[in-house]
């Protein structure tokens, strides 16, 4: 049952980022090349609404699904978050999706995202394989 409430979840996440047009390849590439502002009000509004769902958890002191306390502090910026940031926005750039979208994008019959998808796959085996090695 419980698997059934994270696909509806998924479902709904999934037509909410198709009919805000995140997940068009188009919209993204404007984004990058500075040419609109549709992704970059998209992102701010969701930044927005995240800072306050954040204080709300933190006045009323909301623990997590499995009652431990959440922890807000921040992580330190190593050499690591930065190189993982920039291949981030470069795959993005080029893809025209983040891992959310992915699926999305593979819903909405947007067959090469089945690359994009195989990509992030491949990235995260790497990642596993690699991260002794990597800076953190």
């Amino acid at each position: 049952m419980r698997y059934l409430e994270f696909f509806i979840f998924g479902l709904i996440f999934g037509i909410i980022l198709t009919k805000s047009q995140v997940i068009s390849w188009f919209r993204v590439h404007k984004m990058f090349t500075f040419q609109e502002t549709h992704m970059y009000l998209v992102i701010g509004s969701a930044v927005i609404t995240a800072a306050i769902a954040i204080q709300i958890l933190k006045l009323f002191n909301i623990k997590s699904l499995s009652g431990d306390p959440i922890d807000f502090s921040g992580k330190p910026y190593t050499k690591g978050v930065i190189i993982g940031g920039l291949l981030f926005g470069v795959g993005w750039s080029i893809t025209g999706a983040c891992p959310g979208p992915i699926f999305a994008q593979i819903g909405s019959g947007a067959w090469p995202a089945l690359f994009t998808f195989a990509g992030a796959l491949l990235g995260a085996f790497f990642y596993g394989l690699l991260k002794p090695r990597l800076p953190h």
